[in-house]
């Protein structure tokens, strides 16, 4: 038996995704730069298709004129669109002051404070209330005349929380200062709309939607002149990202994006019933909490922790029961230090070295769930009637 719940670290290359990549391993080898023959062109138009897929897919201007500045550029993952836009706002700017949230993902978060001790920027660092929303008028007063740049996650990766992000973003237009976010874990599992939600900028990875891993995309508006480019010695990405394109990536992340727009609808409602089900029968283990907000969330995500059970130890349980789960984000599981973000809402220490984290996915099924429930009420229960401590 294997039931994987840990979508939010990464999740399978869908097998449509895969085939439309594999040709361009083999057969449409060409290098999308040498645009003088047909190998090459072929490469060059999959790359355009591709551009148009994930435009859509975020709302963005669809370009197919390679003549005119695209709004959506190709990158290695979200990571590296997060230091495209937080390490070049303060130079773009001119002005030295970064304001983020207390629950972001350690890619943003990392950067900024690189930032902060390598260039000498100020950083704000938001709170957030006990279901891991910020406040915009907290975030609001905390601004500037010298801010360069406001970073706000549009859904948390531990858990789920949606940001009032169209919110936040109008607050920094009003303030004449730019907005990013990182979109990774909302990106086709809930609909996303650069122009509704006003921002500046934009970061996705394909491997959090069933796309390729190692390939995502920033959104930079065209509101948005001369931002400067991240890399140098080539011209791909009109100048702004120099490196030989990796077009079966890109393809696959195309094809990802296209295939999360179709079938969004239907995937949330399924997965959001999947994941109440879920909560509804370990609501039964004594002494459980969810974390996050209930109702303004992913639709995949569910985060609880248990009194009297180390998360860890849970973990290493269901994974020997052929469950796989994870205790925080994916980027820390080296530490033994509690989630940073379960913190920031409030949740005391001890208590927060009892979370964990279930993500879905479009293979989870019912009896998955059910499997999940049992499994982990007994080794709960297990763990609990080890300890010395345990007094429930």
């Amino acid at each position: 038996m294997s039931i994987y719940l840990d979508n939010a670290a990464t999740t399978a290359v869908r097998k449509e995704v895969l085939a439309a990549m594999l040709p361009f391993f083999s057969e449409n080898y060409g290098n999308a730069s040498a645009k003088y023959y047909e190998l090459g062109k072929r490469s060059r138009r999959a790359v355009m298709a591709a551009r148009g897929q994930v435009a859509r897919l975020l709302g963005a201007n669809d370009y197919a004129d390679e003549d005119k500045l695209p709004e959506v550029f190709f990158t290695s993952g979200a990571t590296e669109s997060n230091n495209w836009v937080i390490q070049n706002a303060p130079t773009f700017t001119g002005k030295k002051h970064l304001i983020t949230s207390s629950i972001e993902h350690h890619a943003v978060l990392e950067t900024a404070e690189f930032m902060a001790k390598k260039h000498g920027c100020a950083l704000t660092v938001v709170p957030v209330d006990g279901r891991g929303f910020v406040n915009p008028a907290d975030l609001e007063k905390a601004i500037t005349s010298d801010t360069a740049l406001i970073s706000i996650m549009f859904a948390n990766n531990e858990v789920g929380t949606i940001e009032p992000l169209a919110a936040i973003a109008e607050i920094a237009k009003k303030h004449g200062v730019l907005c990013h976010t990182d979109a990774v874990q909302a990106a086709g599992k809930v609909p996303l709309d650069v122009k509704k939600l006003g921002v500046d900028f934009l970061s996705i990875s394909g491997h959090k939607f069933y796309g390729p891993k190692g390939v995502g995309a920033l959104y930079i508006s065209p509101a948005v002149k001369n931002f400067p480019a991240w890399s140098h010695g080539g011209g791909q990405e009109k100048h702004r990202r120099a490196g030989t394109y990796n077009v079966p990536g890109i393809v696959g992340l195309g094809a990802a994006a296209e295939l999360a727009q179709a079938e969004m609808a239907a995937v949330d409602a399924r997965e959001r019933e999947l994941v109440e089900r879920l909560w509804t029968g370990l609501a039964a283990i004594p002494r459980i909490y969810r974390n996050g907000d209930a109702t303004e969330r992913l639709p995949n995500i569910l985060n609880v922790r248990f009194d009297g059970a180390e998360g860890e130890a849970i973990l290493l349980r269901l994974d020997r029961q052929g469950i796989q789960v994870a205790s925080g984000s994916a980027c820390s599981t080296d530490s033994l230090e509690p989630s940073h973000v379960l913190l920031a809402l409030g949740v005391p220490t001890e208590s927060a070295h009892g979370a964990i984290r279930f993500s879905l996915g479009r293979e989870t099924t019912a009896a998955d769930i059910d499997q999940t429930i049992a499994i982990t009420a007994q080794q709960v229960k297990i763990i609990r009637d080890m300890s010395v401590t345990w007094d429930g």
